[in-house]
């Protein structure tokens, strides 16, 4: 498909997911079986068959991981000093939703169905990267921020028993070690990848809500603004710098340029943030992606 195909599709996933999960099609329980879906299997299996299939010194680029860790602790930076007057519970929520992508969910998927190849694997060590860093920053600043008490501990080890990172490493290896992955194998892995996006879309669109009478106009337009205009714009100079080759700048901008994760919500009414906010910020960033996704295509 095109690149306007492909977020055509997006929205009308998207719109599925939300619509079933207004009429009633799609409760709780249904949308966390799509979700676990996607994670548990969708997600990994992409993430393998893109890996594996690829020679290790053409995935691996150092230059893909200072790239990444350096968008994400600038905009996380910004983030913190462009809502440091704000209280809280609202701040916290506004910093994290700044910088924190979608990369799994979307970004992974999108990546796939738009660029294929060794741009997906490269966008799946951007994946990797961005769990080991989002997911413990975002932890750390909602606890400080909130003076929380997480259980790091726990949190941590749900990172490392991730199955996409277990995915990553198993197809690391293979590409490392020129592993031969026998032909019916990738071929059922691939039918089963394909999968990522469809359940991805729909799981995501189930999770969006959106409560208009509780609207912080100022700080998600602000949120908006710094998650889906600065930071791609951020991650395209940062890897323009590095002299990154082309398919290392794809994976890195797209991938950064997704909107914010719905874990940030999860994370914000468990670490005391502004639930509502966080909701209504996870809503505008995905829906606003369609529209920057497209723009951004043109460029990279």
């Amino acid at each position: 498909m095109s690149v306007v195909s492909n977020l055509l599709y997006l929205l009308v996933l998207l719109c599925v997911g939300f619509l079933a999960r207004r009429v009633g099609l799609v409760d709780d329980r249904r949308r966390d079986l799509l979700t676990s879906l996607a994670f548990y299997v969708a997600l990994p299996a992409l993430v393998f068959t893109s890996t594996a299939s690829t020679s290790l010194e053409t995935v691996f680029d150092p230059r893909l991981l200072v790239g990444v860790w350096a968008v994400l602790l600038a905009v996380a930076g910004v983030g913190w000093v462009v809502h440091g007057r704000k209280a809280s519970s609202v701040r916290g929520v506004a910093v994290v939703q700044s910088y924190h992508c979608n990369l799994g969910f979307l970004g992974l998927p999108i990546t796939a169905a738009t660029f294929g190849g060794v741009v997906t694997a490269k966008a799946s060590l951007v994946l990797g990267a961005g769990i080991l860093t989002q997911v413990p920053l975002t932890l750390m600043v909602l606890s400080a921020v909130n003076d929380a008490d997480a259980d790091l501990r726990g949190r941590l080890r749900e990172v490392f028993t991730n199955p996409v990172l277990a995915a990553l490493a198993v197809g690391l290896c293979c590409a490392a070690l020129s592993v031969h992955v026998p032909d019916a194998v990738t071929a059922g892995l691939g039918v089963v990848s394909e999968l990522a996006l469809p359940v991805a879309l729909v799981a995501v669109g189930a999770s969006l809500s959106f409560d208009g009478e509780t609207l912080d106009l100022p700080t998600v337009g602000s949120v908006v603004f710094l998650k889906m205009a600065l930071m791609p714009a951020v991650a395209f100079g940062v890897f323009t710098l590095l002299a990154a080759d082309p398919s290392t700048t794809r994976a890195g901008v797209v991938m950064l340029a997704m909107p914010t994760a719905v874990s940030t919500f999860v994370y914000a009414s468990e670490l005391g943030g502004d639930a509502d906010l966080a909701s209504v910020n996870v809503f505008v960033t995905t829906l606003a992606s369609v529209g920057t996704l497209l723009a951004l295509f043109r460029f990279v």
